[in-house]
C-alpha cells in the first residue's frame, strides 16, 4: 500500500535567497575567500557600497575643480598685482626705471607674470586630465554598475520563480498525496460495509486508484521541478552571482586604482611646473644680485646734475664807515639788518649759500616749460636737448627708411607696370620729402640750442672767470627781483640775459632760483582761503577753506597769489580762491623794494 503523506523538506545544500529582513545561510563546506563570491548574502550592502564609491569619486571631482579655481583665481590676481605696479607709459614713473633696483623691481613683476601663468597651467592641466578624464569615467562606471546589478536582480528573480514553481509542486504533490490516502479510506470503509453495493464498493475502489494515480503524477512533476530547481540554485549561486560580483569587484577596484591614478596625476601638474616657477625665482634673485649702489648713485649725479660751478667767497662788507654799502661782486645773497628792507645791488636778491639746497619753491613750474627748455640748469638743458635730437634724428632715419622703400616700390612699378601705377606712390613719396625737411629743420634749431649750452658750459679752469663775470652780471637786481620775475614769467622758470656790463654769456640769476634755498620773502599781509584748493601741480599749494596764511606776493595780473603756510610750505593759489588783508607799512616797503629793482 502506497504511504499517503510524504515528508517534505529542503535538501541540505539548498540556500534561501536574501529576503527583506534576513541573510541566506552559506552553502555548507564552502570556504571563504578574498573574492567577493563570499558576499553573495549581501547584495544590497554591496550595492549601496559601489554607489558610496562613485559618491567619493564625484566628491574628488568636486574639490580638483574647486582646486583649479583657486588657481585661476590666484593667477588672476598674481597677474592683476604686476599690472598694478608696472611703470605706465610716457609717463615720469616710467624714466625712474633707468635705475638698477627699480629696473630689478620691473624684473620682478615680469616674473610674477609668469608665475602667475604657470598657476593657470595647473589649472589647465588638472581640468584636462584629472577632471574631464574622471568625468567621464563616473558616466562610464555609472552605466556599468547599473548594468551588473541589473543582471544580479534579474538572476534573482529567476531563481525566486524557481523556487515559487517549486513550493507549488509540492503543495499540489501534498495535496494530491492527502486526496489519495481519504480515497483509500474511504474504500476500504465501503468495502467492509456488507450493506453497501457492489457497483458503490467499485466506484470507491476506482476513485481511490484515481487519486493515487495523480499523487504518482504530482510525485515524478514535483520530483522533475526540485532537480531542476537545484540545477538552477547550483548554476545561481556557483555560476551566474559569482560570475556578477566578480564583474562588481573588478568595477569597484578600477574605481579604486583610478581615483588613486588621479591623485597622482595631482601631484605631478604641480610637479611639473616646479622647474619653470624655480626658474622664475632665479631670475627674481638674479635680478635682486643686479642692483648696483654706485651705480645708482652715479645715475643720480647725471640725471641732477646742474653744471653750476660752487660759489666763491663772500667779501666783508663794513658797515662802520660812512661810506655807501656795497656787496661783494661773488656775493649770492642779500645783507638785511636792522629788521629793515634795504635794497641791495649785486648778486642773488636773498637765499642761503648755493650749497645747503632744499626744493626751491619758486623754480616749481606751473604749466609747461619752453621748447628750448631754457628753464632748466645748464647741464639739465643739455640733456634734454641732446635727448630730442636723438629723437629728431630716429625719426628721420624712419622717414627715409620709408621714402626710400616707396622708392624701391616705385622702381618695380616702372620696370613692370603691370603690378602697380607708379605715379600712385609720387605723393606719398612728396610727403615724406616734406617730413623730412621739417625733421631736418627741427633738427638744426635743436643743435643750435645745444650748441649755445655746450658753449656755456664753465670748466673747472673757468671758476674765478665765473665768479669774477657771472654775478657782477647780477648787480643790478634788487632783493626781489625774484618777485620782478614773476611778473613776467608767473611758472618760475628760468630766464637768460645778456650781461650789461660784460660780453661773456653767462647763466641768469633765474638759474639760480632753482638750486638756492632762499631766505623767505618778507609778508606783506594775510588771507583767508574763501574756498579749499588742491595744489596738484607743482608750484602751488593746497589750501582749506577758512585757513588763514600769509601774502608774500600779490597779485600780477595773472591771477595768481603767492602765500605761505610756514618756513618750508609756500606756493601760488588762484587770486579768486583767498580774501587778501594786506599790511600797509609792509606793501609800501615791497612796492618800493620793487621800484628800486625796476
Amino acid at each position: 500500500m502506497l504511504s499517503m503523506e510524504l515528508a517534505f523538506s529542503r535538501p541540505d545544500k539548498v540556500r534561501l535567497l536574501k529576503q527583506p529582513g534576513r541573510l541566506i545561510h552559506s552553502i555548507a563546506g564552502q570556504s571563504e575567500s578574498a573574492a567577493w563570491n563570499s558576499l553573495q548574502d549581501q547584495f544590497d550592502n554591496l550595492e549601496k557600497h559601489t554607489q558610496w564609491g562613485i559618491d567619493v569619486l564625484e566628491k574628488y571631482i568636486k574639490f580638483v575643480k574647486e582646486r583649479t579655481e583657486i588657481e585661476l583665481s590666484y593667477a588672476k590676481q598674481l597677474r592683476n598685482l604686476s599690472k598694478k605696479y608696472q611703470p605706465k607709459k610716457n609717463s615720469k614713473e616710467e624714466e625712474e626705471y633707468r635705475y638698477t633696483s627699480t629696473r630689478a623691481f620691473l624684473a620682478t613683476l615680469n616674473e610674477m607674470n609668469d608665475y602667475a601663468g604657470q598657476h593657470e597651467v595647473i589649472s589647465e592641466n588638472m581640468t584636462s586630465l584629472i577632471i574631464g578624464e574622471l568625468t567621464r569615467y563616473v558616466q562610464e562606471l555609472k552605466q556599468e554598475r547599473k548594468s551588473h546589478f541589473h543582471d544580479g536582480r534579474k538572476a534573482q528573480q529567476h531563481i525566486e520563480t524557481c523556487w515559487k514553481q517549486l513550493e507549488a509542486s509540492k503543495r499540489r504533490f501534498e495535496r494530491d498525496c492527502k486526496e489519495a490516502d481519504r480515497a483509500q479510506q474511504y474504500f476500504e470503509k465501503m468495502d467492509a460495509d456488507i450493506n453497501v453495493t457492489k457497483a458503490d464498493v467499485e466506484k470507491a475502489r476506482q476513485q481511490a486508484q484515481l487519486r493515487h494515480q495523480m499523487a504518482e503524477d504530482s510525485k515524478a512533476e514535483y520530483s522533475s521541478t526540485l532537480q531542476k530547481f537545484n540545477s538552477e540554485q547550483h548554476d545561481h549561486y556557483y555560476t551566474h552571482i559569482p560570475n556578477i560580483f566578480q564583474k562588481i569587484q573588478e568595477m569597484e577596484e578600477r574605481r579604486i586604482v583610478r581615483i588613486g591614478e588621479s591623485m597622482k596625476t595631482f601631484a605631478d601638474v604641480d610637479r611639473q611646473v616646479i622647474p619653470i616657477i624655480g626658474k622664475c625665482l632665479d631670475e627674481i634673485t638674479k635680478a635682486a644680485e643686479s642692483v648696483d649702489h654706485k651705480n645708482d648713485s652715479q645715475m643720480v649725479i647725471e640725471a641732477f646734475k646742474s653744471g653750476f660751478e660752487p660759489p666763491g667767497d663772500v667779501d666783508f662788507e663794513d658797515f662802520t664807515q660812512p661810506m655807501k654799502r656795497t656787496i661783494s661782486e661773488s656775493s649770492l645773497s642779500n645783507s638785511r639788518g636792522d629788521g629793515k628792507y634795504e635794497p641791495k645791488f649785486g648778486g642773488k636778491s636773498k637765499g642761503k649759500l648755493w650749497p645747503f639746497i632744499k626744493k626751491n619753491k619758486l623754480s616749481l613750474k606751473l604749466g609747461a616749460g619752453p621748447e628750448d627748455f631754457s628753464n632748466l640748469p645748464p647741464e639739465q638743458r643739455r640733456k634734454k636737448l641732446q635727448q630730442k635730437v636723438d629723437e629728431l634724428n630716429k625719426d628721420i632715419q624712419k622717414e627715409m627708411d620709408q621714402r626710400d622703400a616707396l622708392t624701391k616700390m616705385k622702381d618695380v612699378y616702372i620696370k613692370n607696370p603691370q603690378m602697380g601705377d607708379a605715379a600712385s606712390v609720387d605723393h606719398r613719396l612728396s610727403e615724406l620729402e616734406q617730413n623730412i625737411e621739417k625733421l631736418r629743420l627741427e633738427v638744426q634749431k635743436f643743435e643750435g640750442w645745444l650748441a649755445e649750452v655746450e658753449g656755456r658750459l664753465p670748466s673747472r679752469t673757468e671758476q674765478a672767470r665765473r665768479q669774477s663775470g657771472l654775478y657782477e652780471a647780477q648787480n643790478t637786481s634788487a632783493v626781489n627781483s625774484c618777485a620782478q620775475d614773476r611778473e613776467s614769467s608767473p611758472d618760475g622758470s628760468y630766464t637768460e640775459e645778456q650781461s650789461q656790463e660784460t660780453e661773456m654769456k653767462v647763466p641768469a640769476t633765474d638759474f639760480d632760483d632753482e638750486f638756492d634755498d632762499e631766505e623767505p620773502l618778507p609778508t606783506i599781509g594775510t588771507c583767508k582761503a574763501l574756498y579749499t584748493f588742491e595744489g596738484q601741480n607743482e608750484g602751488t599749494i593746497s589750501v582749506a577753506e577758512g585757513e588763514m596764511l600769509y601774502v608774500i606776493e600779490e597779485d600780477k595780473g595773472d591771477g595768481w597769489t603767492r602765500i605761505r603756510r610756514n618756513e618750508d610750505e609756500e606756493g601760488y593759489v588762484p587770486t579768486s580762491y583767498v580774501e587778501v588783508y594786506l599790511d600797509k607799512n609792509a606793501k609800501d616797503v615791497y612796492k618800493s623794494l620793487q621800484k628800486i629793482s625796476e
